[in-house]
């Protein structure tokens, strides 16, 4: 089974035919058969960030689009937490020369405590430590 962390990147090209990776992905998706996501209560938040000055119309379809990712068994979403919320800020402090987002910091550390390498995103900070992004 291949197993692959999700960043805010695909579940946004995933869910807006009108994003330019979204043919992309969708070719991406339609390739998995035996596979399992994992992702993080913070990309699930960036998602909807991306999306909350868009009309209302959209605005309940990516709510719709989150509670199905959350309804998914081939998805874990790894639910936000003060000790995440804390090794991420560290990780972050100890990243000065970096331009990761916090939420980048967290993901990593996920993916690391996962025992993941492949990343769905095209973000290169994922590269700089080591990890393989699937849309460069």
């Amino acid at each position: 089974m291949r197993r692959f962390f999700v960043d805010a990147f695909y579940w946004i090209a995933l869910f807006s035919p009108r994003d330019q990776w979204h043919a992309r992905v969708l070719a991406f998706a339609a390739t998995l058969d035996a596979y399992h996501f994992y992702t993080t209560d913070e990309v699930l938040t960036e998602f909807l960030a991306f999306y909350s000055t868009a009309n209302a119309t959209i605005r309940v379809r990516a709510a719709t689009f989150v509670h199905a990712i959350l309804d998914d068994d081939a998805i874990t979403v790894i639910s936000q937490t003060r000790a995440g919320f804390l090794h991420a800020l560290d990780f972050y402090a100890a990243r000065p020369d970096k331009q990761y987002s916090l939420t980048d910091c967290h993901s990593m550390q996920v993916i690391r405590r996962e025992g993941l390498t492949d990343v769905l995103t095209n973000d290169h900070h994922f590269t700089q430590e080591g990890l393989h992004i699937v849309f460069p």
